[in-house]
């Protein structure tokens, strides 16, 4: 018998698993390097952080909306545009991530 991935629907120690993943990236690739400060390295995380957090409530934003979609599509299809404008409005939290992220880089 397989094993599921997300047994009982306990996501939680993966999201942050993933999260932490995308969060320390940066901080070990400047390590790696040799270069860099502790406020260049906390920089890098802040922004790594930023992108990690806003990506995964989009992911998540957008896997209900679409779970939802289906269903309302299913039963009226005359709402199709409608349901894709909804479809792509999280997107817009993951732009505002990348671009709060890059001021946080640029910042001196």
């Amino acid at each position: 018998m397989k094993k599921k991935a997300f047994v009982g629907g306990h996501k939680a120690p993966l999201v942050t698993i993933m999260a932490l993943g995308l969060m320390l990236v940066p901080a070990l690739a400047m390590a790696a390097t040799g270069s860099g400060d502790s406020a260049s390295v906390a920089k890098f995380v802040a922004a790594g952080a930023t992108m990690a957090v806003s990506a995964i409530s989009a992911a998540f934003a957008q896997a209900k909306i679409g779970t939802a979609a289906a269903g309302t599509i299913a039963e009226r299809p005359e709402t199709a545009t409608m349901m894709i404008v909804l479809q792509a409005l999280p997107e817009i939290i993951v732009l505002l991530g990348f671009v709060t992220s890059l001021l946080i880089v640029s910042a001196s």
